[in-house]
C-alpha cells in the first residue's frame, strides 16, 4: 500500500516548485523559458490550493504572490525567510512568555530577522520591543525548518537563542502582544504553541544545563517522507 500524502507534504512540494521557478525567472531573459517557469508557478499554486482544504484562498492568490516576489539576478534567488526566537530566563528560574495578539497562543518571543542586525542582536531587540525586558543572548538553542515541522505554510528557518534578562520592566507591545509574564514550570499559561517540542528544553536552558543545539536531522529520502 502506498503512503498517504498529507496537506503539509503538498504545501512543501508546492513551495519547492515555486522556489525553483522563481529562481529560474530571476536568471533568465529567454521568453520561452520564462513562459515555462510561469507555468510551473501556476501548477504549484494549484497544488497549494488543494492543500488549503476549506480555506477560501484561490490559486491565483498564491501564484500572484510568488510572481510579485520575483527579482532579477542574485537578489531573486528564492530562499526561506528567517525568524529569530528568544528563550528568556530570569534569576528566579522563570521563563518569559507572550500571548500573541494575532492568534491568542502563548509562545517565546519571536520575530522576523531584520536587515542590518546579526541573529543574536535581533533576539535582544525583539525581546525589548515586544516585552520591555532587556536581555543578553547567551547561546543558540536550535535551528529548524518551520515548513518541515508543520507550523508554517511558507518556507521558514527559525534560529532560537537562550537569553538572560538583565533589566527592564514588563511592557507588552501594543499591537503584537495581548499579554505576557514570567512563568515557572508549574504555572504555565494556556494554550501554548507546540508545548511538547520546546518547553522542557527551555527550562533546561533557563537552569543553564548543558544542552546540545537542536537541528533537524537530514533525511535519507527528503522527498519521500
Amino acid at each position: 500500500m502506498s503512503e498517504s500524502v498529507s496537506p503539509q507534504d503538498l504545501i512543501r512540494w508546492a513551495e519547492a516548485l515555486a522556489g525553483i521557478a522563481q529562481t529560474g525567472l530571476a536568471f533568465t531573459d529567454v521568453p520561452f523559458e520564462r513562459e515555462r517557469y510561469e507555468e510551473v508557478i501556476n501548477v504549484a499554486a494549484d497544488i497549494k490550493h488543494r492543500a488549503a482544504g476549506e480555506r477560501p484562498t484561490q490559486p491565483a492568490q498564491f501564484s500572484g504572490e510568488w510572481m510579485a516576489s520575483v527579482r532579477t539576478g542574485l537578489a531573486g534567488y528564492a530562499t526561506p525567510k528567517v525568524a529569530v526566537g528568544a528563550i528568556v530566563g530570569n534569576d528566579d528560574g522563570e521563563l518569559l512568555m507572550i500571548q500573541r495578539a494575532d492568534s491568542g497562543i502563548w509562545l517565546y518571543v519571536t520575530g522576523w530577522a531584520d536587515v542590518g542586525y546579526s541573529p543574536s542582536e535581533v533576539a535582544e531587540k525583539e525581546v525589548l520591543e515586544e516585552t520591555g525586558i532587556e536581555c543578553r543572548a547567551v547561546r543558540p538553542l536550535g535551528i529548524f525548518d518551520g515548513l518541515r515541522l508543520g507550523f508554517t505554510t511558507i518556507p521558514l528557518y527559525s534560529i532560537v537563542f537562550q537569553c538572560r534578562a538583565v533589566g527592564g520592566t514588563l511592557r507588552p507591545h501594543p499591537h503584537e502582544v495581548s499579554d505576557l509574564g514570567w512563568f515557572n514550570r508549574g504555572n504555565l499559561p494556556s494554550p501554548i504553541a507546540s508545548e511538547d517540542r520546546w518547553v522542557d528544553l527551555a527550562f533546561r536552558a533557563v537552569r543553564d544545563e548543558p544542552i546540545d543545539v537542536y537541528f533537524d536531522p537530514p533525511r535519507p529520502e527528503v522527498w519521500r517522507r
